[in-house]
């Protein structure tokens, strides 16, 4: 017959027994696997080399969007991540300017998309088209890519963002103060009568020349940006010593700022501060301005 002092003991080895059974248990488990802590992250983490390069992780395909199978623009290419692995992406409807077919901006698309974007590079209705008829036609593009369009179920549909060169760029402008749930905007070289753009909501970064005579920085590029809301996020770059026609040939400068930009505003990704925040100080800037850190 066992003694009180006994059965303590056996209670306590028991106790001890289970205890070990639970820990080995635990380490024998397998390891959940570790998420981001950001679910639109897409690629690896971003080095100076990874967004200078003209290639970025994703493989890329194209699709030609005749003008004839749509409506509200002049069709166009999307340029998109063959990837289906990965979850959905953020996408861009991008705009050229006055006189301009997408041609002359095409060097973007592959560019941009293979850093984990869709990118549609529209035509417009007409190549002589304002500035806010290119706003209208930045948003059907949007419309079609989300609703219609072949690659609509790789996109997320609530990540959008704008892009134009020229009265293009103005039209992004427009497009922001009228859709204000777009993400992020960079108009390049903007060109638009309008001056003041209090009520765009939209993080904006304007990218201008420094001997852009056509739409000169402080008449309009400039001017823009200081119009825009004080609590906006948003930043100016002036292109050292480059035309109006800088964003029409492929730009080390352009693609890495407009990457990060769009990172870091449709895909949340703040990986890419880095990069933004402090103001940049590249040799190819003649001047840049922010109202960073970001929220």
């Amino acid at each position: 017959m066992f003694t009180p002092t006994r059965r303590k003991r056996g209670a306590v080895r028991n106790a001890l027994i289970a205890v070990f059974a639970m820990i080995l248990a635990f380490v024998a488990a397998p390891t959940a696997p570790v998420l981001a802590a950001n679910p639109y992250e897409r690629g690896p983490a971003p080095t100076k080399a990874s967004i200078e390069a003209t290639t970025g992780s994703f493989a890329t395909a194209k699709v030609t969007v005749a003008k004839s199978s749509v409506s509200g623009f002049g069709g166009g290419t999307i340029y998109y991540p063959t990837s289906t692995t990965v979850g959905t992406f953020g996408a861009i409807a991008l705009v050229p300017g006055f006189t301009n077919v997408q041609s002359a901006v095409a060097w973007l698309g592959p560019r941009v998309a293979s850093q984990g974007f869709v990118v549609f590079i529209i035509d417009t209705n007409s190549v002589y088209d304002s500035p806010d008829s290119r706003g209208t036609q930045l948003l059907a593009a949007l419309d079609y890519l989300t609703t219609t369009s072949t690659v609509k179920s790789r996109i997320d549909a609530t990540r959008l963002g704008v892009m134009g060169y020229s009265m293009g760029g103005g039209g992004a402008l427009s497009a922001t103060k009228t859709r204000t749930s777009i993400k992020a905007s960079v108009p390049m070289a903007p060109y638009h009568s309008t001056k003041t753009w209090t009520t765009v909501k939209t993080p904006t970064l304007i990218v201008t020349g420094q001997n852009d005579t056509t739409a000169p920085p402080s008449s309009h590029g400039l001017a823009f940006y200081n119009s825009l809301p004080s609590t906006l996020d948003k930043a100016y770059m002036e292109l050292k010593g480059a035309t109006h026609s800088a964003p029409t040939s492929a730009n080390t400068t352009i693609a890495k700022y407009s990457i990060s930009w769009f990172k870091r505003f449709i895909d949340n990704d703040t990986r890419y501060d880095q990069f933004l925040c402090p103001n940049p100080t590249d040799t190819t800037i003649s001047s840049y301005k922010s109202t960073c850190n970001y929220s």
